[in-house]
């Protein structure tokens, strides 16, 4: 298929996305400049610009993030105040549309094709949009939005992926003129030019971290390097998630469009006579909507990927918003965003006085694909017991969606890597069951502390034992000075080097493994930059 071709085949969108909107919505004081990480699962979720100039990155461990930067500041996560946070720039973006698609707070899609001709093209419409969300969002009007956060970035292309990538470049080189249109908000794409566009990003952005490492392996480094492989190739070789990668690569979707057939009416809807003046009565009725859904989804063997939210008054007004994921959303999950939608709408003054009460909530399944289940267990039973779903359902109405999580098994090398948890209710990703070289051998149990205590390795002399670049320790490990404390080495195994992200040096990480006997109890040690820590105690 042609450049040409794929333009015509592929819808052309625009993404909207504020950077850092986690960071503004836990700690409103970031654009001070000082360095903030926002954490989830222990790990960062979003930095701000302090912080990434100091090398804090996303998905990095707490530990690391803070030996990058001292001072940093930390702050959990605040989903439901990203939400309500967001409202306004999604409001000013449904000026020009109403099929406005969430992503998530921070980041929404709008179709270009009406709206452009209406609005005098492509370049006006994104120029209108930016000023419009940037108004909303409370920008300081420059619109780069990489100095603070705050600003508001602009993408058009053909299709989802590459106008992500789009709104999230910070420039574009002048002599690329026949693909791009660079503008100070962002990047537009000319149409059928997407294939070109994407050409010199390397494979890591195409999404899939495992194969991004296969693929520079084989010395495949770009995305325009893998899209000129042949299709049959691909799928012989990488299978179903490497040909939807191929797909992305070469500009369109991730698999390719289907006509829609008309099918039976699956929204669900929630009638309230006389109306209801609280909206959390809503959210329960919300899960129950959501269960109402699924089975109706389930029983025709489909899933959704994106539900739309309605709200009517009792004056006959309709309030919507379309919420997108990209695994099932659970019940659970799903009627929390109908609380976060509610909270935003209400902290927005949406509904106006005298509405009378909310008359109806409804439930809208679109983006509809076949659901691929499940494993339950043997003989029929249920994966959990429904007395323990129940009483899991009703603490997270208390502590929230994410405040009940269970471990999964995770590839790594280290004890502190194998576990992972997920939130209850959620599919977790898939353990990598790649090899993993310098893994330690799998002697269970481990006892694997929250934060690593820091050691001391010395040698008969009273020297720091060190570990040299060939992983040949400097000498024999005599004691370890551990909590005011000093214990006598009995027996030593090691060192195992490891070598982490070696191509990337944001991430890139160099450490070596000790097993070693102490005062009869057995521990595993890591070196890390020179400094000793504890990683775990075998049981």
């Amino acid at each position: 298929m042609t450049t040409e071709e794929a333009g015509r085949t592929t819808p052309r969108v625009l993404v909207l996305w504020c950077p850092d909107w986690p960071v503004r919505a836990a700690d409103p004081g970031s654009g001070d400049g000082q360095p903030v990480a926002v954490l989830e699962a222990g790990r960062v979720l979003a930095a701000s610009a302090a912080a990434r100039a100091a090398g804090v990155r996303r998905g990095q461990q707490l530990r690391l993030a803070q030996r990058l930067c001292p001072e940093l500041r930390l702050r959990e996560r605040q989903p439901a105040r990203e939400a309500e946070l967001f409202e306004p720039v999604v409001a000013a973006a449904e000026a020009f549309t109403p099929r406005v698609e969430v992503l998530r707070p921070g980041i929404c899609v709008l179709p270009v094709k009406g709206p452009a001709r209406y609005f005098g093209g492509e370049q006006a419409l994104a120029e209108q949009v930016h000023a419009a969300a940037l108004g909303a969002v409370g920008g300081s009007g420059n619109g780069s939005g990489s100095d603070n956060g705050y600003g508001v970035r602009i993408g058009i292309a053909d299709g989802l992926f590459a106008a992500t990538l789009a709104a999230r470049s910070e420039a574009a080189a002048t002599d690329r003129t026949d693909v791009l249109r660079p503008a100070p908000y962002g990047l537009v794409v000319q149409p059928g030019r997407t294939a070109a566009f994407l050409a010199p990003y390397p494979v890591a952005v195409l999404g899939d971290e495992v194969l991004a490492e296969l693929l520079t392996r084989l010395g495949v480094r770009t995305v325009g390097a893998f899209a000129a492989l042949s299709v049959r190739s691909v799928a012989d070789r990488f299978g179903p998630t490497g040909t939807a990668a191929h797909r992305r690569s070469r500009g369109l979707h991730a698999r390719p469009l289907a006509p829609r057939r008309a099918g039976p009416d699956l929204t669900v809807e929630q009638l309230f006579d006389p109306p209801e003046q609280l909206a959390e009565p809503l959210v329960f009725v919300a899960r129950t909507l959501a269960d109402l859904l699924y089975q109706r989804l389930g029983a025709i063997g489909l899933t959704c990927r994106r539900v739309a939210v309605e709200v009517t008054t009792a004056d006959g007004r309709t309030y919507s918003r379309l919420w997108r994921h990209e695994r099932r959303l659970g019940a659970a999950a799903l009627a929390e965003r109908v609380r976060w939608q509610l909270q935003a709408w209400q902290g927005m003054a949406v509904f106006e006085e005298g509405a009378g009460g909310f008359a109806a909530l409804r439930l809208v399944p679109e983006a509809l694909v076949p659901d691929q289940g499940r494993q339950l267990a043997l003989w029929g039973e249920n994966v959990a017991g429904d007395a323990l779903e129940r009483a899991v359902a009703r603490v997270q109405a208390v502590v929230g969606q994410g405040g009940i999580s269970r471990p999964r098994p995770a590839g790594g090398r280290g004890p502190g890597e194998w576990v992972a948890r997920a939130v209850w209710g959620e599919e977790p990703p898939r353990p990598v069951a790649e090899p993993w070289p310098g893994r330690v051998a799998a002697c269970l149990p481990f006892v694997v502390p929250a934060e690593p205590p820091q050691v001391a390795v010395l040698d008969a002399a009273g020297r720091p034992v060190t570990v040299s670049g060939r992983a040949e320790a400097s000498a024999p490990p005599d004691r370890l000075r551990w909590a005011g404390r000093e214990l006598e080495v009995t027996g030593w195994t090691g060192p195992w080097p490891a070598v982490e992200y070696w191509w990337d040096p944001a991430r890139s990480r160099r450490r070596a493994r000790l097993q070693v006997v102490a005062a009869g109890r057995a521990l595993l040690l890591t070196v890390e930059d020179g400094h000793w820590q504890l990683e775990a105690e075998y049981g």
